[in-house]
């Protein structure tokens, strides 16, 4: 059911794999049947469902405010912020997933928390500095993230200028593939960009394979387009 899972900071991280199933309404499937996952995961992590706030991911870099978003709500965007400890998810299939922890201004408040959505599109565009601006914004003071399964340097393979206009645009993305492909590296991107911005970059499931490409119980768009969203999802502990 999940790739991994930690407690920190007041707030539960997991990330789902596919024992728990497809959890993307935008790709075939039955929607009733991808509603009841997304409620087992969210009654497992002991939130009400209709609270888990899920994204219209449109590989872009707008960060919804989850607080004034209604029960149910589908709002579009590829980040989300929550200074209330709303339950927020991110779905992937090989971009990557992060999750991000904000320490409060004042002692005993809740954590601030967010996710990003951050395809390549994404992270050339920004996606990451601006979810963080909405955190700092919103009073966190000491920032941590913790990145999720992805697809990963060596198997990402791109278009010879694909590569060269993404390392324009962000410096140290671009990558060899193991077939000696142009490729690009997505998560050591993504860590590098949050270190730059301050943010503490924590390792997760080191002794778990993280490439979704490599990984058949991942999900992977590249492998197999029916094989659906997994999610990396933050809530709130008491």
């Amino acid at each position: 059911m999940y790739w991994h899972s930690s407690q920190r900071l007041g707030v539960r991280t997991v990330f789902t794999d596919r024992d728990l199933g497809n959890l993307g309404l935008h790709v075939p499937d039955d929607p009733q049947a991808v509603r009841a996952r997304r409620d087992r995961a969210a009654i497992d992590l002991g939130v009400d469902p209709s609270s888990v706030l899920y994204l219209d991911q449109v590989h872009g870099t707008h960060v919804v405010d989850a607080d004034a978003a209604a029960p149910g709500e589908v709002c579009t965007g590829d980040a989300a912020v929550s200074t209330a400890g709303r339950p927020l998810a991110v779905m992937v299939a090989d971009c990557v997933p992060v999750v991000l922890v904000g320490e409060p201004e004042r002692a005993g408040a809740a954590p601030l928390t967010a996710v990003a959505h951050a395809g390549r599109r994404g992270l050339l565009d920004g996606v990451l500095p601006a979810v963080v601006e909405a955190l700092r914004a919103r009073g966190a003071q000491r920032i941590s993230a913790q990145i999720g399964p992805c697809v990963c340097a060596q198997c990402y393979e791109v278009p010879e200028q694909m590569a060269e206009e993404s390392e324009q645009s962000l410096p140290g993305i671009r990558t060899t593939t193991r077939w000696g492909t142009p490729g690009l590296d997505l998560p050591g991107a993504a860590a590098r960009q949050l270190e730059q911005l301050g943010v503490q970059v924590e390792v997760v499931a080191e002794d778990s394979p993280r490439c979704t490409l490599e990984n058949e119980g991942l999900s992977s768009h590249r492998r197999d387009p029916s094989s659906g969203r997994i999610a990396g999802i933050v809530v709130p502990v008491s």
